[in-house]
Formats: structure tokens, C-alpha cells, sequence
């Protein structure tokens, strides 16, 4: 079944927590504009609004709405991208929004990493790897993001029709996002819940097996990609 919508994802930029190798993951933290994008990073995103552009010129698309995590280093991707695009589409463009949307917020890894060397990444995907089940101390496991993303995509199904929607977010929220919405799609296909998208569509399909292997999703900092 055709969805209402065409999906991309988008990295945020370079952001200065790259480049001092430091996780910021808890909202308290990651809102503050000390943590928003490098210089490289808003360049990187200018570059993926000209990508995005391009793709929305071959499909013929002109609509387009901007999901973002409430991090200030989506946010300001999402500004980016929406300068470009207003500059590129001009009055065509002049009404686009940028909806922060709480359930694309950056994975949380637990107090004892907040603030920590980024070294300690592949700790974690190395236990996500054989039970994502189980989450880093007070932090999140990745069927903890799995379950609050299941809502993204039938909220904005339900909301917006023949939309270009672009979801900006983070490395692991987002290989998790690609992960349960192939997963969820594949089974549609099958002939499977052909009454659009639901949440109860993510039930049964999204489990430790599927999730184990969300880093075959990964994406550069300011990586944009066709999700659907």
C-alpha cells in the first residue's frame, strides 16, 4: 500500500558535541545552544537542502513539511534546509513549517555517559547488537526508542496528504526509525494491515531480532535519505 506521504531522513549536522567527542543525549542538555551545530555542520546542512531540493524538483513536489527533534543540533539542520529551500522555491516555499516533534529526540544513554567520551558509542551498540532489549544504565535500550517512534509516521499519515516529508534527527533515533518502517512496510507489502499505517502495525513485527540490526541503517552527520 502507497502511503500519503513521501519520507526522508536527515542526520543533523557536524555539532559541536562531534567535535569535542562528547554524548549529549539528555534534553536538558541537548536544547542548549552550546550544543548546536559547527561550522562544518550548517554547511553540511545547506548541502542537504540542496540535495532535498533536487529530489523534490525530480518528483515534481512543492509541499513539504519539516519534522525535527527539539535537540538544538536538529533544529538548527531543520532551519538550515528550510533557508535553503525557501531561497531555492521561493513564494512556493514562503509557508513551510518546522514541527519539533518530542519522539525524534537523540537516544538517551544513561547518567553515567551524559557528558562522557563518545569512545564508549560502540559499548553500547555491542549490547544493542546481542539484546537491544537492555538498556545502558538509567538510559534507553533501543526497543525503548522503538517504542515511542511507532507513533511517528501514522501521526503525520493521519495529518498531511501528498506532503515531502523530511524527519531531522539523530544516529541511533533514526537507524531505529529506518529499521521498524521497512520492517512495517515489507510486512504490508505481504498483504498485510491494508488499512494505511497504524501504531498496531508495529506490534509483533518490531522485536529483538529486527532491532538488533539497526546500525545497518547508520548515516553520516548531515546524511539526507529516501526513507519511503
Amino acid at each position: 500500500m502507497a502511503l500519503r506521504n513521501k519520507y526522508w531522513v536527515l542526520r543533523h549536522g557536524r555539532s559541536i558535541p562531534n567535535e569535542r567527542g562528547l554524548i549529549v543525549s539528555h534534553l536538558s542538555n541537548g536544547v542548549l545552544p552550546e550544543y548546536g551545530l559547527a561550522p562544518e555542520g550548517i554547511l553540511q546542512a545547506q548541502a542537504a537542502g540542496e540535495l532535498f531540493f533536487k529530489e523534490l524538483e525530480n518528483l515534481g513536489m512543492q509541499r513539504v513539511c519539516i519534522f525535527t527533534s527539539p535537540f538544538s543540533r536538529t533544529r538548527e539542520t531543520a532551519e538550515a534546509v528550510a533557508g535553503v529551500l525557501k531561497s531555492l522555491l521561493g513564494e512556493q516555499c514562503m509557508n513551510l513549517q518546522i514541527q519539533v516533534m518530542d519522539e525524534l529526540r537523540e537516544r538517551y544513554f544513561g547518567p553515567p555517559l551524559e557528558l562522557q567520551s563518545h569512545e564508549h558509542y560502540p559499548e553500547i551498540w555491542d549490547i544493542d547488537a546481542h539484546n537491544p532489549m537492555v538498556a545502558p544504565d538509567g538510559g534507553e535500550s533501543a526497543a525503548d526508542v522503538a517504542e515511542r517512534l511507532t507513533s511517528v509516521l501514522p501521526r503525520i499519515e493521519n495529518d498531511l496528504k501528498g506532503c515531502a516529508v523530511l524527519i531531522v534527527s539523530h544516529g541511533d533515533t533514526l537507524q531505529i526509525l529506518q529499521t521498524i518502517v521497512q520492517a512495517v512496510l515489507a510486512n504490508k507489502s505481504n498483504g498485510h494491515g491494508q488499512d494505511g499505517l497504524q501504531c498496531r502495525h508495529f506490534d509483533g513485527v518490531v522485536n529483538s531480532s529486527l532491532l538488533s540490526q539497526h546500525r545497518n541503517f547508520s548515516l553520516l552527520t548531515g546524511e539526507l535519505r529516501r526513507l519511503v
